[in-house]
């Protein structure tokens, strides 16, 4: 019996052989099938960067730009990149104190962004491991101790668990506490689970967050039995301090004698990835040298499985990823090669990518930003396709983001709209969670089409077979002449700042402050944290700081990555005036910043 899923494979294995002379210029609901149901196949496994089932993803769409008479840039089309795709322990992951030997995965595990190393000292309880210091919450556990050169060992969590409204909130997570202690001078973390974040005192999982940014001293989850026995001279046990710690709501903070000799040693697995594209020349004398993009992530989350991002992480099974984003990198290609049919046409020239690592944080978008093949100042728009394949029926809507980052957006969204068979909702914001996020940082205009999410999003369920192929048809053909309005105007759109540019915490709660920057999510820069985008009139901005700044600290704070820089942030105050060190073209600054 002849599948589906062989017709696909078929059919791209014809394709490949025919140099897709086959394709038609017109979008058509028949080839978005095709396209779909190819990458969404159960033989990519879920299109993951750094896999070679997304390799032949990628080759896929380079041969569908080249059916489509695309000229292919960077290296013959592919724009690679590094990622770090997975982390493992190493042969040199050690806990020992007295005659106890740990044993590695039973006792103690290293966490994922633990920097190798070991230490040799004494231990220091810091309870929650806090210093707090606000108008309405006061709580510093390293007060009258020394830590210098020790361990720390430190509850994961807060007193008020169950208060989404808490107090401390902003201070805990463990990024954030690893900080504290080394800005007072701690050679390694001890992490303890208590009881009421996990009752059954699992270890904390290796789990890749997708960047090689490390804490910067070894940092080691051990059991609360292991704690206890290094407690043991004190006379507490880790439960009954949970206990006072969460009905006083003060420090408790214990120096234990016990010398603890420890080792952790995280291996980072590395993979290269690429982002696919393709190139159609404008007409135009003038006009052909600034370029309009066109684009879309083909990646998606593999098997799933827990720090995916997967709705289910719990379930180990390939996430088809038809709509997220299947259906947007289908509507690429379709939009190649009716744009190329149609090249005479064009003034501008189009330039078509293919994203991968969308779904680590935005890596293709932001490596093609930063090693941009052409002048990004030349760059005039960016359309963005990110799940376009499942139309809810009765909203019988459309949305597009980012119309207030352009002056005329609006008003040519009104002129196409109009006699369609479905409604067209306006959004202002550059910012939001995909590509077109990326050029919104440097002042690009964006479009961002989505029919918007549902309950298979993230999930093994979001299947080819699940897609309203006829609406996306339709949608690609408003696209297309949206597109083609853009690409002739005799004076490129006017970007207007739409909106914020920079994300919230990671954490899923605003800030109490903010600089007003988008910050450099893919930890590229080792310095510090490079600055990708400042909010006119935002904070940052009043104070001189530039897209490209590098922040190396904060009031006098080491900034060294992303998640120092929120941990930095989460304990300023509105009102209040600091002072940011910054590399600017190779030198230091100091710019004076009031939130």
């Amino acid at each position: 019996m002849i599948t589906v899923k062989k017709i696909v494979v078929l059919t791209f294995l014809i394709l490949s052989f025919a140099g897709y002379s086959q394709r038609n210029p017109e979008i058509t609901a028949r080839e978005l099938k095709t396209d779909v149901y190819f990458l969404a196949s159960d033989s990519l496994k879920g299109r993951k960067p750094g896999t070679k089932e997304a390799d032949i993803a990628a080759d896929y769409i380079r041969k569908q730009f080249i059916a489509s008479g695309l000229k292919l840039i960077c290296d013959n089309g592919f724009q690679y990149f590094e990622i770090v795709t997975d982390v493992t322990a190493g042969s040199h992951n050690t806990l020992q104190f007295d005659d106890f030997h740990g044993t590695f995965e039973k006792d103690f595990m290293p966490v994922a962004y633990s920097s190798n190393g070991t230490v040799s000292n004494t231990v220091v309880f810091t309870g929650y491991g806090f210093d707090i210091d606000q108008d309405s919450l006061k709580w510093n556990d390293y007060e009258g101790v020394d830590v210098k050169g020790k361990w720390v060992m430190l509850f994961r969590g807060d007193p008020e668990l169950d208060n989404n409204e808490s107090k401390f909130i902003p201070y805990t997570e463990i990024r954030g506490k690893i900080l504290v202690a080394k800005d007072h001078g701690a050679a390694g973390v001890l992490i303890v689970t208590p009881i009421e974040v996990d009752k059954d005192d699992k270890l904390i999982g290796l789990h890749s967050e997708n960047n090689d940014v490390t804490s910067g001293i070894p940092v080691i989850n051990i059991k609360r039995e292991v704690g206890d026995m290094l407690l043991k001279s004190s006379g507490y046990k880790l439960d009954s301090l949970e206990k006072i710690l969460n009905k006083t709501r003060k420090p408790r903070t214990l120096v234990l004698p016990l010398v603890v000799t420890a080792s952790a040693e995280i291996i980072q697995k590395k993979a290269k990835t690429e982002n696919v594209i393709g190139m159609i020349e404008g007409t135009d004398p003038v006009l052909k040298n600034e370029y309009i993009v066109v684009g879309g992530h083909y990646d998606h989350l593999g098997f799933g499985g827990p720090g995916t991002g997967s709705r289910m992480p719990d379930t180990v099974a390939i996430h088809n990823g038809a709509d997220d984003n299947a259906s947007g990198t289908a509507m690429v290609i379709e939009l190649a090669g009716k744009l190329a049919a149609e090249k005479n046409q064009l003034k501008r020239s189009i330039i078509f990518i293919s994203f991968s690592g969308e779904e680590m944080g935005l890596l293709g978008s932001k490596y093609f930003v930063d090693h941009s093949p052409v002048d990004l100042k030349k760059i005039k728009a960016m359309f963005n396709f990110d799940m376009v394949g499942r139309f809810d029926k009765e909203k019988n809507s459309i949305s597009i983001s980012g119309t207030g980052t352009s002056l005329e957006a609006d008003s040519i969204i009104r002129i196409y709209e109009k006699g369609l068979p479905f409604t067209v909702t306006h959004s202002p914001d550059g910012y939001g969670p995909s590509d077109h996020a990326s050029f919104y940082a440097s002042n690009i205009p964006v479009f961002f089409f989505t029919t918007g999410s549902h309950m298979d999003y993230h999930t093994p369920f979001d299947k080819a077979n699940k897609l309203d192929y006829r609406k996306e048809k339709e949608i690609g053909d408003f696209s297309c002449n949206l597109i083609m309005n853009v690409d002739n105007m005799p004076k490129a759109l006017t970007f207007h700042e739409s909106g914020r540019k920079e994300g919230y915490s990671r954490g899923g709660r605003r800030l109490k402050v903010t600089l007003g920057i988008m910050p450099d999510f893919a930890g590229t820069e080792k310095k510090g944290l490079r600055v990708d985008g400042v909010t006119k009139d935002g904070p940052a901005y009043r104070g001189g700081m530039l897209k490209g700044d590098i922040i190396t600290a904060i009031n006098g704070l080491s900034v060294g990555n992303i998640y120092e820089y929120m941990s930095r942030l989460g304990k300023l105050k509105q009102g209040q005036t600091i002072n940011v060190e910054v590399i600017r073209n190779g030198k230091n600054e100091i710019l004076i910043i009031q939130l």
